[in-house]
């Protein structure tokens, strides 16, 4: 098992650019890893299992490692531990996870680290996809400094994108959104890849049952700042849950995964209510 402190270089780079891959870092665990995936969909029906016809282009569980000891037990990991150690400081948040299968394309976006809660702090996704993509089938497209906060470039592509090329034909910049200049993260079962939450980011040409994972790792929030944490915290409420975290994990939490957990377990009292209110204007829980 590889101790995955970051180097310089791939600091600098992820500084840079918004994103990192490590091709194979979990290559000796994926079978394990992808049988406890399909164990949770199991468990919570299944998924939408490839309707894309009926226009279902994502299905989530919230919380979603958190229903497995094995999965929790990936946030004890020194391979995840280290990299965020390295990212956000040795008492970084462990902020919650979802379990997604994907049909379609995704169009571009960023995972609201442009927001002003997000803002504050700084913000990672660690990703597990479980199928071998290409840049053709469904591969993770991101634009490099993209993520920028304050930057001109990266606040006009906010300002751009985020509200335009949500289907297959929709032009920005004068090209169609599988277009745009991006890199392709071509990947295979076992690699991961990491980037900022504020990175623009997309998929295209996939097919109708894509499998993946997220981990999601905030810096911690100093006192006078805890108001856009629990900000954030509020967006849960979509999913109706009543906590960031489910009871496996938070079962099976040893000292040191506590650490990263405590200040959200401080500040989400308002979260059952807050998911009391989304359900009373909502059909159904959102998918994503």
């Amino acid at each position: 098992m590889e101790n995955k402190h970051l180097t310089s270089e791939e600091m600098a780079f992820i500084k840079n650019f918004g994103y990192l891959t490590f091709p194979g870092l979990f290559k000796n665990d994926i079978h394990q890893i992808i049988t406890e995936f399909e164990a949770i969909w199991s468990s919570n029906g299944g998924g939408h299992n490839g309707k894309l016809h009926e226009g279902i282009q994502r299905s989530c569980i919230a919380s979603f490692i958190d229903q497995s000891e094995y999965l929790s037990s990936l946030l004890d990991d020194p391979r995840i531990d280290n990299m965020m150690t390295s990212l956000l400081g040795e008492d970084y948040n462990y902020t919650g996870s979802d379990g997604n299968y994907y049909a379609g394309n995704t169009p571009w976006h960023s995972d609201g680290g442009f927001t002003e809660g997000q803002r504050i702090a700084k913000w990672y996704k660690v990703a597990f996809y479980l199928d071998p993509l290409t840049r053709e089938s469904g591969a993770l497209r991101v634009i490099p400094g993209s993520h920028k906060l304050n930057d001109s470039y990266a606040e006009t592509l906010e300002q751009e994108v985020k509200n335009s090329l949500r289907t297959e034909e929709q032009k920005l910049f004068g090209v169609k959104g599988k277009e745009i200049p991006a890199m392709a993260l071509e990947t295979n079962p076992g690699d991961v890849a990491i980037f900022n939450h504020a990175t623009k980011h997309s998929s295209w040409g996939g097919g109708g049952k894509r499998r993946m994972f997220t981990m999601n790792f905030s810096s911690r929030y100093k006192p006078k700042h805890l108001h856009y944490l629990r900000d954030v915290i509020s967006r849960n409420s979509r999913f109706w849950i009543d906590s960031t975290y489910g009871q496996i994990l938070l079962k099976t939490a040893g000292p040191n995964r506590m650490r990263h957990l405590e200040q959200v377990l401080a500040n989400q009292d308002h979260l059952p209510e807050e998911s009391r209110k989304a359900k009373e204007t909502m059909s159904e829980p959102a998918r994503g």
